[in-house]
């Protein structure tokens, strides 16, 4: 059987998955990353017991995001003969790929959680405005009311100033 060797990172994010809040299934997390679910139970394990370590790590050097995701878009177009060699020619072993696709992965959901939290937060913030225009709209009716009704009196009975 071959062995992958999964970066620390990666291990972290897959069991992440897992646990709350987003809570999926070992076999759901397995299906999405391709990592068998014994091996997702074992990292979920090691998480649980403190001991998850980077003793495999693969390393692949200090890439962009922009530059991880071209690569994974031109990896999807190579025929499995030409990839053993593209891989080799940018440096790179055939799990970096399935890495910068998780990676590009969890970026996207994390953005998206992140606009979903300044989106319901910028709602809030609308609704107490509104709120607050409504009631600076009331008091104004109020004094516009109230002024109205001073200049009423005052041309009935006569301004008290003049007296």
């Amino acid at each position: 059987m071959f062995n992958m060797r999964y970066s620390i990172g990666f291990k972290e994010s897959q069991v992440k998955k897992i646990l709350p809040p987003s809570n999926k299934s070992i076999r759901v997390v397995s299906q999405e990353s391709g990592v068998s679910e014994p091996t997702l139970r074992r990292w979920l394990k090691k998480v649980k017991e403190g001991t998850l370590k980077a003793n495999n790590t693969v390393h692949s050097g200090n890439r962009s995001a922009k530059e991880k995701l071209s690569l994974v878009i031109e990896s999807k177009s190579l025929t499995d003969n030409d990839a053993g060699r593209w891989l080799r020619e940018k440096g790179l072993h055939s799990e970096h790929i399935t890495l910068y696709e998780q990676e590009l992965r969890d970026m996207v959901e994390d953005k998206k959680d992140t606009e979903k939290q300044a989106i319901k937060k910028l709602q809030l913030e609308n609704k107490r405005l509104e709120k607050d225009l409504k009631r600076s709209q009331a008091a104004l009716a109020e004094m516009a009311a109230l002024y109205t009704l001073k200049k009423k009196a005052d041309a009935i009975w006569g301004d008290k100033e003049e007296d």
